[in-house]
């Protein structure tokens, strides 16, 4: 018998200890008389050795050379949504993408130059009560059910939105002002923009790291944002002739801005729609690499060594 097999047996001794298993032999009960425990069905008895395995939670006390767990948990990325044991939690992340996607949609059109609109003072209202609060409250709900990056990524986005929208609110925290927005010479507001944007673009290129064995939708939706970010930074920091943002690559984040929004909300349908709800399911593709795309293709890891 293998090391690996060996633990195995082991914990699958010790679970049948901890919760019991009835016998035919005294209908159920214990040598002591004591009733037992009834039987765990297949996926509860699973549930229930993964949990003495690994403790609470998708990703508390993981050991990597004993067990391959799906990315994030399972939590905030598309699909079917699985509760955390001993507890029901509806799934955060649908409701974080969409505020995500809603308020980005706007700001993107407006930076794409949509319907002539030269301020973005229309986002605030988006960026205070859904992209920042909503998003944010999504983001603690992720933090609930155990899922650290959901609740980073959700959460972070979240202050982005408030941050933003704290920066436009005109007159109120008067930051635009103190850094000369309106005055003859704005660079020193334009550089400061710009530096914000592409801290912002540090982080969802960490973020970004963090889908590579996700799927297809959901690397899309923080490679697209990604080039957002870093596209509107540079738009702040080289600016056009007219000392303005340059408008071309604005214009140009703006595009992948509208390509992240779209891509949130495809990604929140595909969390959402289930076959209680809707007479179809997502599509969301798979990295070969990843867990669920080397299970589909039937390897093993030995195989694919």
């Amino acid at each position: 018998m293998s090391a690996t097999e060996a633990i195995n047996h082991t914990d699958h001794a010790q679970l049948e200890k901890d919760v019991g298993t009835p016998s035919p032999q005294n209908g159920g009960n214990g040598s002591n008389g004591a009733p037992m425990q009834p039987q765990m069905s297949a996926e509860e008895h699973e549930v229930a050795r993964a949990a003495a395995r690994f403790g609470y939670g998708p990703l508390a006390h993981v050991n990597t050379a004993e067990a391959s767990l799906p990315p994030f948990g399972g939590e905030f990325q598309p699909g079917l949504y699985k509760s955390v044991e001993n507890r029901k939690f509806a799934n955060p992340a649908p409701l974080g993408l969409c505020a995500f996607a809603l308020t980005t949609f706007v700001l993107s059109a407006i930076n794409m130059g949509t319907l002539d609109i030269a301020h973005p003072n229309i986002v605030v209202g988006l960026a205070f009560g859904y992209g920042g609060l909503v998003q944010l409250l999504s983001g603690m709900w992720e933090m609930a059910v155990g899922n650290t990056f959901g609740a980073t990524a959700l959460s972070s986005y979240g202050g982005f939105w408030l941050a933003f929208a704290i920066v436009l609110t005109p007159g109120g925290f008067q930051i635009g002002e103190a850094l000369g927005e309106s005055s003859n010479d704005p660079s020193q507001f334009y550089d400061s923009m710009g530096l914000f944007l592409m801290g912002w673009f540090i982080f969802t290129t960490i973020m970004l790291f963090c889908t590579l064995k996700s799927t297809v939708a959901f690397f899309l939706l923080f490679f697209t944002l990604d080039l957002t970010f870093l596209l509107l930074g540079i738009a702040y920091l080289q600016r056009g002739p007219d000392g303005h943002p340059n408008a071309n690559i604005q214009k140009a984040g703006g595009l992948f801005g509208f390509l992240a929004a779209f891509a949130a909300w495809y990604n929140a349908l595909a969390g959402i729609a289930d076959t209680s709800n809707s007479f179809f399911i997502i599509p969301v593709a798979h990295f070969p690499w990843s867990p669920t795309g080397r299970v589909r293709r039937g390897k093993t890891d030995r195989e694919l060594a």
